[in-house]
């Protein structure tokens, strides 16, 4: 799946979500809430890391190291949307900046 395409799949559920919590809170999550739940989910993610590395024990590791992945995937896009930020520039612009780094301190 190209970016655009997962971004359109984030938009996608993005809009779900705000009619579901619409119904629930009364009123959509906020950019600064879809962070703190990022939050939680780069936290899972640490948790599952270290279950991967034999530091915690849980069962089917990588199903969850991929589920909780493709959760904080989804944040980015989201946030990357919330903020008006053309994520497929800023990532080739930033990945050529840290290209361009490495080349004047690698040995």
């Amino acid at each position: 799946m190209e970016l655009q395409a997962l971004q359109e799949a984030a938009r996608t559920i993005r809009s779900r979500y705000a009619r579901y919590e619409e119904r629930q809170y009364g009123r959509s999550w906020t950019p600064e809430e879809i962070m703190l739940g990022f939050v939680g989910d780069v936290g899972d993610l640490a948790k599952l890391t270290q279950s991967a590395a034999g530091v915690r024990g849980s069962a089917e590791v990588q199903d969850k190291l991929a589920h909780e992945l493709a959760d904080c995937l989804w944040s980015v896009l989201t946030l990357a949307d919330c903020y008006r930020i053309d994520l497929e520039s800023a990532f080739g612009a930033t990945m050529a900046e840290i290209d361009r780094w490495l080349e004047q301190h690698e040995a």
